[in-house]
């Protein structure tokens, strides 16, 4: 469990399939309302309590998106505390949720640079891996790649965590609020106009 403080009331917490293994849970539970999605989610509260001093009592917002062979990355806001006397409300273990689930076909991976990109684009060549769409937005860039390659989905998405990080951001917002840089064959266009050029390819 990985756990990431976005600002003063929202935090973001990834669970890889281990985590909920190991808590006898599968993705397809936590649409289910159970003891065991309750515990998960008292677990992820108490572990950011410690961890981010990230306090939630009363009524919080929790999104659920289910990424392609990698996990969930739960988002959880809580609402802003007008006064003392309105926290005095709840009792401590009183966590009012209001989940919201979501589950992407999409692999989507975000990037800090462009170099990353280029990195990846020469190890993705090399493995006959040649599509892709890229997107920028925010400061970030966005790898949007297909399910159908020439290997399995999971060393896919090993190959790309070495290089960025998942991200829960739709197609239709980078589409409509982010800029398309390559809008197919991104792969093969970065390796041929940027990776062959360093004199590093692999």
């Amino acid at each position: 469990m990985r756990l990431e403080r976005l600002n003063y009331n929202k935090i973001k917490v990834f669970l890889t399939v281990d985590d909920l293994s190991d808590r006898g849970l599968t993705k397809e539970d936590l649409w289910k309302d159970s003891l065991k999605v309750h515990q998960l989610f008292r677990d992820m509260m108490e572990e950011a309590s410690e961890e981010l001093g990230f306090e939630a009592h009363g009524p919080i917002a929790v999104e659920v998106y289910s990424l392609q062979a990698q996990g969930m990355v739960v988002i959880v806001t809580k609402n802003q505390e007008t006064d003392d006397e309105e926290e005095d409300d709840y009792s401590d273990d009183y966590i009012e949720m209001q989940v919201k689930l979501d589950e992407s076909d999409d692999i989507i991976y975000e990037f800090k640079t462009f170099e990353d990109l280029i990195q990846l684009s020469k190890c993705l060549f090399h493995l006959n891996i040649h599509d892709g769409m890229i997107y920028s937005y925010e400061n970030q860039y966005y790898l949007l790649i297909g399910e159908n390659q020439p290997m399995y989905v999971e060393d896919l998405i090993s190959i790309l965590a070495e290089y960025g990080h998942p991200s829960t951001i739709t197609i239709h917002r980078l589409e409509e609020y982010g800029k398309c840089l390559m809008e197919e064959h991104a792969i093969q266009q970065l390796y041929h106009f940027f990776g062959k050029k360093d004199g590093t390819v692999l």
